[in-house]
């Protein structure tokens, strides 16, 4: 499993606390950028701009993510364009909503 893969894997650990769905099914990461002295920037989104939780679903990410012996430093950048909505979301994520 490359570094890439096991970022998203431990991303999924990460769950939006009132969906109860993990960040990675939910769409909400765009990107995940990773250097060749691995470091890396994560960027993404949240359902809604006003999200409460805001700071405790990004940290969560950098905390999971920071957490993978290969990985030097991690970077989270919150995004709001483009908008996310329920397209973005994984299968998993649909069923997960009973979509």
């Amino acid at each position: 499993m490359n570094l890439e893969e096991k970022i998203f894997e431990e991303l999924k650990s990460v769950y939006d606390p009132e969906l109860g769905i993990n960040v990675v099914d939910l769409g909400l990461i765009y990107s995940v950028g990773i250097t060749e002295e691995n470091d890396v920037s994560i960027t993404m989104t949240l359902t809604t701009p006003g999200c409460p939780l805001h700071n405790s679903i990004t940290s969560g990410v950098r905390y999971c993510v920071e957490g993978i012996e290969e990985v030097n430093k991690v970077d989270v950048n919150l995004v709001w364009q483009p908008a996310w909505s329920p397209d973005k979301m994984t299968e998993d994520g649909r069923r997960a909503l009973g979509r």
